[in-house]
């Protein structure tokens, strides 16, 4: 049996689909194939709906775990904001300009109902989202919520959105390990597990925070 630690509520993305953006699962129950046992996922993506997905044939990219208040923290991503009307529910953040959405970080990183390491976990592992190549693109689908970014965006306007939004990370990792001094060891505990990325942006925003 697949026995993930997916949970109903967790943003999750399908390594092989990135231009379905980043889904949060709606459902999830064991599913039984003769002597095979698996767990079946439903997940809604922005891009292209709900999908129902076997966790060991998908293997599923959980980008953030489930915290119990999704509908309240649930961030709007630049395509439903474009393209819903101003009298739906996205009609609030109709004066959030395109530079705000795709500059803010992802809520699951700054969840303050989560505990400090969880939030320092989840910001590490943004800075895996490089300003090159490929890395590029799979953030600002992320960010965006658009299946191909470049119909909206040059790569020159992606590359200066990934820099603010990258300024916009450093500030907030500065913060985490400012609270982090509260627990010695702490903040080293966590970089040491991050992603390659992760560890560089820890080292730079800690030499420059002390």
């Amino acid at each position: 049996m697949q026995t993930t630690s997916l949970r109903k509520g967790d943003s999750v993305k399908h390594p092989n689909r990135p231009e379905w953006g980043i889904g949060s699962i709606t459902r999830t129950e064991v599913y039984s194939s003769g002597s095979e046992r698996d767990l079946r996922v439903w997940v809604r993506f922005p891009n292209v709906g709900e999908k129902v997905l076997l966790a060991s044939v998908a293997k599923l990219e959980v980008m953030g775990e489930a915290t119990g208040v999704e509908s309240i923290y649930s961030r709007p991503t630049l395509s439903q904001v474009e393209g819903r009307s101003a009298d739906g529910w996205l009609a609030k953040f109709g004066e959030r300009n395109a530079e705000e959405l795709m500059t803010s970080l992802a809520l699951d990183a700054t969840d303050p109902f989560v505990g400090l390491r969880t939030r320092l976990e989840r910001t590490l592992k943004l800075y895996r989202f490089e300003a090159s190549g490929a890395s590029l693109n799979d953030w600002a689908v992320a960010q965006s919520g658009l299946s191909d970014p470049m119909t909206r965006f040059n790569r020159q306007e992606l590359e200066q959105l990934h820099k603010k939004w990258l300024i916009n990370l450093d500030v907030h990792l500065a913060r985490l390990l400012q609270d982090a001094r509260r627990e010695p060891g702490l903040a080293d505990q966590v970089a040491q597990l991050a992603c390659a990325g992760g560890q560089r942006g820890y080292t730079r925003v800690k030499s420059t925070s002390r």
